[in-house]
């Protein structure tokens, strides 16, 4: 079983709080062992301080590529695909809960990738057009720049044999 001092030493906290295990630095808590001085240092800082979302500023078009990212997910949005389904159908298809399969489907539509409509009791799942739209001009432009660099990078050797072929001669 790993020390604290291991412990805290993985986490970053006793680098930060300049701790180190040849130096004794004062703490400024009544605690004597300075690992514990570092952790409650760390934790009352982390604590004190106001949380900035810093990524997630808002909607991103970057949003449906991370729920894709997931392969539960993934599976489930192929599954729609093919059709709409209710939650407890995608659940009997695949080899999830229905419970985990409601927080993908939260996790999709929060994405813009599916949509949701009431047909009594249930609701029912169905792919988002407009939000896979959206993916695919935001594939299409970054598939774009992609082969654009690539053709500067060919019509910028100068005279468009492969270097490699010349160095194998």
């Amino acid at each position: 079983m790993a020390s604290p001092f291991d412990r805290a030493a993985e986490w970053g906290v006793l680098r930060r709080a300049g701790v180190d295990r040849r130096d004794t630095p004062t703490c400024p808590f009544p605690q004597p062992d300075r690992v514990e001085c570092a952790l409650a240092f760390c934790a009352m800082v982390s604590l004190d301080l106001r949380f900035v979302g810093t990524y997630r500023s808002g909607p991103s078009e970057l949003e449906p590529l991370g729920a894709l990212g997931d392969p539960t997910r993934r599976l489930i949005f192929e599954t729609l695909t093919r059709g709409p389904r209710s939650v407890g159908d995608l659940a009997r298809e695949l080899p999830v809960s229905r419970p985990a399969v409601s927080q993908h489907l939260r996790a999709l539509k929060e994405a813009g990738l599916v949509v949701d409509r009431p047909v009594g009791t249930r609701r029912i799942y169905q792919v988002d057009p407009s939000g896979v739209e959206q993916l695919r001009a935001y594939l299409d432009r970054v598939w774009g720049d992609a082969l654009a660099a690539f053709k500067l990078a060919v019509e910028a050797e100068p005279d468009g044999t492969d270097t490699q072929s010349q160095e194998d001669s």
